[in-house]
């Protein structure tokens, strides 16, 4: 979705889903620390006006994104605002309910700016969002409400992204997957084995989102990302359960070798 401008000044950007649940189910996974953890990245809230919401990105603290609760009306609506190169950045989350179980999920991200300059980056929030969002509702449809243990990993290759792709899809058995096909890596691979939910798109070949079973219930999002001349493969494992953490323990160094052994720069960074 492009960038809306309006007179003022203002600019923003959306994205949204329909997810199933109540809306208290719902808010418990978007504005709850361990919530948030279960589909995007380990987060951490404090709900309340003046709170923080922090989502932690990578180790350390360099590539955390911090901000400010400004609004906090559960379960339908909170806003938190972050500083960021251009200034105050607004990102309003709100929940609708819909007939049949099912709620909307709608993230607006605004500022105020007098030039374009921002608008090619918060384009690019909404693709990724995206993304998150397809995790969301399935960890709502299969897993809600259960414990999340998570990791991710990242391996560099180079270019052509079909190539680099090949090398990270081909060794697990899921290169040429396609939605609904059951999946199984070979013996010599990490523990994966699930249906895929989700190949593509169409313009994005180069990614997949299966419900696994093995090595745990949960969900792998596999996917190459072209960046600076050098294409970025990223697996990530969100795994639920009451055993969750003692596996994500275990398979998280499985994988770290699996990828060290065939890419360079490979490890567990987020």
């Amino acid at each position: 979705m492009p960038v809306k401008k309006d007179a003022s000044g203002r600019r923003s950007v959306q994205a949204e889903v329909e997810v199933p649940g109540t809306p208290e189910e719902v808010w418990q996974a978007i504005a709850t620390g361990p919530g948030i953890s279960s589909w995007f990245v380990p987060s951490e809230v404090d709900g309340r006006v003046g709170g923080t919401a922090v989502s932690h990105f990578g180790p350390g603290n360099s590539m955390d994104s911090a901000g400010t609760i400004t609004t906090w009306e559960p379960p339908r609506r909170f806003v938190v605002e972050t500083k960021e190169g251009l200034g105050p950045v607004a990102s309003e989350w709100t929940v609708e309910t819909r007939a049949g179980g099912t709620c909307v999920v709608r993230v607006v991200h605004s500022w105020f700016a007098s030039s374009d300059e921002w608008d090619n980056q918060f384009e690019g929030h909404e693709h990724g969002w995206r993304a998150f969002f397809n995790i969301l509702r399935l960890f709502l449809k299969h897993f809600r409400g259960q414990p999340c243990a998570s990791f991710q990993l990242m391996a560099v290759a180079s270019e052509p992204k079909a190539d680099a792709w090949k090398a990270l899809a081909g060794p697990l058995g899921i290169a040429d997957a396609s939605e609904g096909q059951g999946v199984t890596a070979p013996a010599d691979a990490p523990p994966l084995a699930g249906i895929v939910e989700q190949a593509g798109p169409r313009e994005y070949p180069e990614a997949l989102l299966v419900r696994i079973e093995k090595p745990a219930p949960g969900l792998a999002h596999v996917f190459a990302l072209p960046m600076g001349g050098q294409v970025f493969l990223v697996v990530r494992l969100y795994l639920y359960g009451s055993g969750a953490a003692a596996v994500a323990a275990r398979e998280e160094t499985v994988w770290q070798s699996w990828m060290a052994a065939r890419f360079p720069a490979a490890g567990g960074a987020q």
